[in-house]
């Protein structure tokens, strides 16, 4: 094992070590695009050295050296070909409170997080915690495991932390303007989502690299089982706040079906920088390209209401675009949308569409909700537009998706004080949330 230690200046004491664990997904960095005070300046990084760590290193010596508000990391590097033994080894030694970050490889992860809360270290992971259905009980496992043991363990539900999708939660969850939710069916859910990525793109200002197992389904999971985290949980998160879910009653698997993305050589040495398609893939290569099962498409039931899901993956956004997640909620009374296309100038803007029976009664309850919301969104304001009323969102309150990062982390420490503060619905969705997930790609798959 090599121990490099880099020092920008002298560290100072903080109630918790930092400790990223193989930092093979841009996300990593992300969180330490600013400093804490609940965190020691000083970081153990344990990963292979390799491409993935030094993306990782240049991401933080962008932050370390930016000229505005630069952050002030110090990093002691430990390199092997065993990363996550070393750093149990080295935790059992090491005083005071530990937090340990996993971002990179997904399967097998749930293992990774287990041990550490054994070892005494709160956890902050990455989605997916699983990818699998079968480690649904595993999932289950680390959170009694954690809160037994007193520490906190957390995912990473960035997308709550977007005002769009705040402001369409609690428009949904004010009976006077959406009423009540409709069931819907397959031909008309109550619930329509979608979600957009792009393979190809630039974060924080570096284009962005894959690492080659990126591309392994078995290894990192199909688009649902990863990124589609984000739309169940905002799901969810918008019809029953702060409520409990039972997966096995409350949730019912309908169907689901998947589609890859073909990338041709010449697009995946583009963004890997390798020049051949490693053999883990290999049983996915067709005619020269490979072909990438990361787009699913599901239907589910959560607690009687019809949800329709598409998750999709694209080669690049086009110039002025970037990833996008639009959702319809389906009311008695109106509909609340968000939507992202070039009406919106490829922007989240959320839309109230009342039923015309209800026009009149849904615009008075709209005007007053609105002056009500003002204490949470000072300027927020509803222009009519014959039909249905579009939400203006103050500029002030929209940040771009790298600071909910440091969102998640504040919320974070919160849990990390006092792990019991944890509200007992929290785990209730990330077992419910996942249950979709992995089931839908196994339904897929079959």
């Amino acid at each position: 094992m090599a121990l490099l230690t880099l020092r920008t200046a002298s560290a100072q004491s903080a109630p918790a070590r930092l400790i990223v664990m193989e930092p093979g997904h841009f996300h990593a960095a992300l969180l330490q695009k600013e400093m804490y005070p609940e965190l020691d300046r000083r970081v153990s990084v344990y990963a292979p050295l390799g491409p993935e760590l030094l993306d990782y290193l240049n991401r933080i010596s962008l932050f370390n050296s930016r000229p505005g508000n630069p952050t002030r990391w110090d990093l002691d590097l430990h390199t092997s070909d065993h990363p996550m033994e070393d750093m149990l080894q080295a935790g059992a030694t090491e005083k005071g409170g530990k937090v340990v970050v996993f971002s990179g490889r997904n399967r097998g992860k749930i293992d990774r997080m287990m041990a550490s809360i054994g070892a005494g270290f709160h956890v902050l992971a990455d989605k997916p915690w699983i990818i699998e259905a079968g480690d649904l009980p595993k999932l289950q496992q680390a959170l009694d495991l954690a809160g037994k043991r007193g520490f906190a363990a957390y995912d990473i539900m960035t997308e709550r932390y977007e005002v769009s999708a705040q402001v369409q939660r609690a428009l949904v969850n004010l009976p006077e303007v959406f009423g009540q939710p409709v069931a819907g069916d397959a031909a008309h859910p109550g619930v329509r989502a979608m979600s957009v990525h792009h393979i190809m793109k630039t974060v924080a200002g570096v284009p962005l690299r894959r690492p080659v197992w990126f591309f392994d389904v078995d290894d990192y999971g199909e688009g649902l089982a990863d990124v589609g985290t984000h739309p169940v949980d905002l799901i969810q998160w918008t019809l029953f706040p702060d409520r409990a879910l039972d997966y096995r009653t409350d949730v019912g698997m309908l169907s689901g079906r998947h589609e890859p993305v073909r990338i041709t050589l010449e697009q995946f040495e583009k963004v890997t920088g390798a020049a051949e398609f490693p053999a883990g893939v290999a049983k996915h290569v067709r005619n020269g390209a490979l072909e990438y099962f990361c787009n699913n498409f599901i239907e589910y039931t959560l607690r009687g209401l019809h949800v329709k899901l598409d998750v999709l993956w694209k080669w690049e956004a086009a110039p002025g675009t970037g990833d996008v997640y639009e959702a319809s909620f389906q009311g008695t009374r109106a509909r609340v949308d968000l939507r992202q296309g070039s009406a919106e100038k490829f922007q989240a803007e959320v839309y109230v569409v009342p039923t015309p029976a209800e026009r009149a009664r849904v615009f008075a309850a709209l005007d007053q909700a609105i002056a009500a919301l003002q204490s949470r969104w000072p300027g927020i304001a509803a222009t009519r537009t014959g039909t249905e009323a579009r939400i203006q969102i103050p500029a002030t309150f929209r940040v771009a998706h790298e600071e909910h990062f440091a969102q998640v982390a504040h919320h974070f420490f919160e849990y990390m004080r006092n792990p019991d503060s944890m509200p007992k619905w929290e785990r209730a969705y990330m077992v419910a949330k996942y249950y979709v997930t992995t089931k839908g790609v196994e339904m897929a798959r079959k």
